[in-house]
């Protein structure tokens, strides 16, 4: 399968030919082939080749081999004794547990998050909401996982809680392919628009119960319709 690697470019630079050119070769590989996870270019349960990869990320194995290891505590890849590293297949109900512990962990956060929040904060999560704008009106899929997570995390940021941070930043990670093709072929994107367009008002009031009540009904609907579309497209 011929894939053009996507890799973030504030996190990694990549030469002409597509290979890695940061010191932290084991990240910007695990970037590398998260990102392709993440907008489908590698379907549930697929292979992934050391070797070919390696050869078209232009670096060696090893780093390749950390990488796996790294995204296999992500969630993203499985790896197998005889297989090697496979691309993960999260069952209904695994999703469903992924939104419910998004339910109960954001709330919170954004609750500890809102008396801390000073006006860069919210100045940021303004601009990540016109780039999110920007990728909605150019149909930009892989530019809407982005901007959905990072406006998620920088509303969360000021809470100063780090490990619950890193939960949140891990579930939002693993249900994002999943959540992508949500917005793609359901109605998904507008109500998206409106209550991030809400939450972030709600922020600017420091009405921290407001905001968490509606946190909480953004994520809980968005795994119910995400739920609602794979069961119709695929087993459990």
């Amino acid at each position: 399968m011929a894939v053009t690697a996507t890799v973030s470019r504030a996190q990694v630079s990549r030469a002409r030919g597509g290979t890695l050119k940061r010191q932290t070769v084991t990240e910007a590989a695990a970037e590398a082939i998260r990102e392709r996870i993440l907008a489908g270019d590698y379907a549930e349960g697929e292979s992934l080749r050391q070797d070919a990869l390696a050869a078209e990320l232009g670096v060696s194995r090893i780093p390749i081999r950390e990488a796996f290891r790294q995204l296999e505590a992500e969630g993203l890849v499985t790896l197998h004794a005889h297989r090697g590293a496979v691309v993960s297949a999260l069952s209904l109900d695994e999703i469903a547990e992924l939104f419910d512990l998004r339910a109960l962990l954001e709330p919170d956060l954004l609750a500890r998050a809102i008396p801390n929040m000073t006006e860069g904060d919210l100045a940021a999560a303004e601009r990540i909401l016109q780039s999110y704008e920007n990728a909605l009106n150019d149909a930009d899929v892989h530019a809407w996982g982005e901007m959905n997570s990072e406006f998620h995390l920088t509303l969360y940021r000021p809470a100063g809680r780090s490990r619950s941070l890193g939960m949140v930043q891990s579930l939002l990670g693993n249900t994002d392919r999943y959540t992508r093709l949500q917005l793609v072929l359901t109605s998904g994107v507008e109500r998206a628009r409106a209550e991030h367009a809400q939450l972030l008002k709600l922020c600017r009031q420091r009405n921290a119960q407001e905001a968490g009540d509606l946190v909480r009904r953004h994520v809980h609907s968005a795994g119910e319709d995400l739920l609602a579309f794979l069961r119709q497209h695929r087993p459990g």
